[in-house]
């Protein structure tokens, strides 16, 4: 399985409350709903593309809290590839806390979380996609179980709110795959992990020409 994390993010980097004004108001967030209005088709096309080629996804509690009251709270999912995606297919939690999901097809993972990942990944096929999850997509690069990353950058500053990558955290080499922008503006890029950065060993020359 490869596993795939696909997060919509601000121009500085914020994930929080992309959805609506009342999705996520942790820490007096008061700013939800950004992404809405930014939203184009081919931002649409790419998720129904992106959500309905998953084999099976992987949450962190919060956005999977998020994610089942909306998509699996809808009457008929089949009228949205998304909602249909998400319904229909294995669905897997990081949590030590979440004991009783209510959402059909949950499977709550606990204990060695790296090593249950491992296992999806390496006994199952197809794509194990991880929607938002930042927390989760942080510890799941520090753990080197991240095979490309998908990120859609909306064309707007929130200037608060929880950002993808904090001050500080592991750093990671990244290769572009693919890179594209849509017409209202969000850019679409595909990654994959390439271990640790290369840092210069000298100051450069200004007065150098090269």
């Amino acid at each position: 399985m490869r596993l795939t994390t696909t997060t919509n993010v601000s121009v500085d980097g914020v994930m929080q409350g992309l959805g609506g004004p009342d999705e996520d108001r942790s820490g007096g967030f008061d700013r939800g709903g950004w992404a809405i209005p930014l939203l184009d088709t081919e931002t649409g096309d790419y998720l129904n593309q992106i959500y309905g080629g998953a084999a099976a996804f992987l949450f962190g509690r919060r956005t999977y809290e998020i994610f089942a009251g909306y998509w699996g709270a809808m009457t008929d999912p089949s009228t949205n590839p998304i909602a249909a995606a998400l319904n229909s297919r294995p669905k897997y939690v990081a949590s030590t806390s979440l004991t009783d999901p209510k959402w059909a097809g949950t499977t709550v993972l606990t204990g060695d979380v790296a090593a249950a990942v491992r296992d999806l990944k390496t006994h199952q096929d197809g794509e194990l996609l991880v929607p938002g999850s930042g927390a989760l997509v942080r510890w799941l690069l520090a753990n080197d179980l991240v095979d490309q990353i998908d990120l859609l950058t909306y064309p707007v500053i929130v200037g608060q709110g929880t950002r993808l990558f904090p001050d500080s955290g592991p750093d990671t080499a990244l290769d572009l795959v693919s890179s594209r922008s849509t017409s209202r503006g969000i850019t679409i890029q595909t990654y994959r992990p390439a271990g640790r950065p290369e840092y210069a060993t000298s100051t450069a020359d200004p007065n150098q020409v090269t």
